[in-house]
């Protein structure tokens, strides 16, 4: 029993150190899951403080900013807002890049700008470290069983050898090629998930708003080409009351589908149904309604047409 549990401490010490930046919604199921699985992990805290004392109760150690993180971790993960973390995080005042070394490796799975990840790899590269681009794929609540999906680029080596930490908290693991093809695969997903939100959301609106028995909507919904995972997901709002099967903030889908619209326009790509459903949500946030998930619009929307004032939860 001693040389087992000498070997299984030998195993573990040779495993690479891990940091997580952005343990939000989606990236604290994805850390705990790291750790939970063995690694040595060390988080950056932020302002919600409840999800990093979780994973500092759990075993996790806390870094102060994004050097000193990366100073004391082999990889350095990242599920952040927006590109523009992501860039404060690596080129700002104590950012990864000051102490970014051969061998070292950063995994973004924001939902970023492609051009911008490649620039930060390309900097990166200077210092001998390198970056794979790997956006999460699901919600919350499979980043916490740890069955997420996610879409992984970069060079195939380095790619391989993040693999072992991300198949802590993925199922489905999908190789797209070189670095940013992951995030630009995840922002053509997105829009096509959102633009289908944005549908759903006016239809399921005109439905409150007639007063439609909406369990007999579903009914035939369900047996129609019109069904769609987002429908069910809003349905469980519209029925229920619950928001929970889709945490997604309306922000986050003004965001993917800005740098989705920026990448279909190039070379004048048509963008007509993108720039559609972001007028949706950017009303939605212009209403103040930008921190509640997604499955709401509906019901922002009809309150907005009828005067109505159907309940939202408060967020």
């Amino acid at each position: 029993m001693q040389l087992q549990a000498e070997s299984m401490t030998d195993t573990t010490s040779q495993l690479p150190k891990i940091g997580y930046m952005g343990v939000g919604f989606m990236g604290h199921g994805a850390a705990k899951n790291i750790l939970e699985k063995g690694y040595a992990l060390t988080v950056l805290g932020h302002q919600n403080r409840e999800p990093v004392e979780d994973l500092l109760s759990r075993g996790a150690q806390e870094a102060h900013s994004p050097a000193e993180l990366a100073s004391n971790c082999d990889m350095v993960f990242m599920c952040l807002p927006s590109s523009r973390h992501v860039e404060q995080a690596v080129f700002g005042a104590s950012g990864i890049l000051s102490v970014a070394r051969p061998g070292f490796v950063l995994i973004d799975s924001t939902t970023s700008e492609p051009d911008s990840t490649r620039q930060i790899g390309a900097a990166l590269r200077e210092k001998g470290a390198d970056m794979v681009d790997a956006p999460f794929g699901r919600t919350p609540k499979e980043a916490e069983l740890g069955t997420l999906s996610t879409f992984v680029g970069g060079e195939p080596a380095t790619v391989q050898r993040v693999m072992p930490v991300i198949r802590t908290y993925a199922t489905t693991l999908i190789e797209t090629g070189t670095l940013g093809s992951g995030h630009t695969i995840k922002l053509v997903n997105n829009f096509l998930a959102l633009a289908t939100s944005a549908v759903v959301g006016e239809a399921l609106s005109t439905a409150l708003r007639l007063g439609l028995d909406m369990r007999v909507l579903k009914d035939v919904v369900d047996s129609s080409g019109g069904n769609s995972v987002m429908f069910q997901r809003f349905m469980q709002w519209t029925l229920n009351g619950d928001d929970s099967d889709f945490k997604a903030m309306m922000s986050i889908a003004v965001k993917d589908l800005q740098y989705y619209r920026k990448i279909a326009a190039h070379d004048g790509g048509i963008t007509n149904l993108a720039d559609a459903a972001a007028q949706v949500y950017q009303l939605a946030n212009h209403l103040g309604h930008e921190k509640q998930f997604m499955p709401v619009l509906s019901t922002v929307l009809a309150n907005l047409v009828d005067g109505k004032d159907r309940p939202l939860p408060d967020r």
